[in-house]
């Protein structure tokens, strides 16, 4: 593997992009009310999970920072490098996403499947990236 192929790098970048504007709604507003119907939640129990929204926030604002910082790193450093740090953080945002679905599917999501949607958007890009590879 030399490095990750364009396509591979655009859906990186989308998805990074993507996370860095929903970032500042999951850690600061939360409780608005079309933010919690952006984000598919319930916002009469906004305050009880402000600690999860903002480092869940937090965690996917700094996965985001590191995958573009690593595409920086395929274009102007060391290709290798920064493909293995991009592939590191899309295999994250992936098993993240994929984590939020069996919390889905185990009853803590309300009503069951609301976290459909938000769950296939933010694993598309993450698996055209890590399966990139594949077709280098």
């Amino acid at each position: 593997m030399e490095t990750l192929n364009v396509a591979g790098q655009l859906a990186a970048l989308v998805s990074a992009l993507i996370l860095i504007v929903v970032a500042p709604l999951e850690m600061f507003f939360y409780g608005r009310p079309k933010v919690a119907k952006f984000l598919s939640v319930d916002p009469e129990h906004a305050d009880s999970v402000k600690l999860w929204s903002f480092c869940i926030g937090a965690r996917n604002l700094l996965s985001a920072l590191g995958a573009i910082a690593d595409l920086a790193m395929i274009r102007w450093g060391d290709p290798l490098v920064g493909t293995v740090g991009v592939l590191c953080f899309c295999w994250y945002m992936l098993l993240a996403s994929l984590a939020m679905a069996a919390a889905d599917a185990m009853g803590y999501w309300k009503p069951r499947g609301g976290s459909l949607n938000g769950t296939v958007s933010s694993s598309v890009l993450p698996l055209v990236v890590v399966v990139s590879p594949l077709f280098a």
